[in-house]
């Protein structure tokens, strides 16, 4: 199975060093959407740019998942 990584990224990217085994893109996408679940549980107002970043093991971005998808980006 392939390694999906998920970063985190407000403007400083957070790397995901461990990765996760994943069957396809689609599970990824979906645990990305998961992980801004918890996220939004824990931190309920966060950076409004605050993003997890899909990468496949070849570094290719699959998806971005907006953490705060309602909240105005700052000027």
């Amino acid at each position: 199975m392939p390694t999906y990584y998920f970063d985190i990224r407000d403007g400083v990217p957070v790397r995901d060093k461990e990765g996760l085994e994943l069957a396809t893109d689609g599970a990824a996408i979906a645990h990305s959407k998961g992980l801004a679940d918890q996220v939004r549980r824990d931190k309920p107002q966060g950076h409004p740019r605050l993003q997890i970043v899909v990468i496949d093991e070849s570094g290719r971005e699959v998806h971005r998942e907006p953490v705060y998808p309602g909240a105005a980006a700052p000027p």
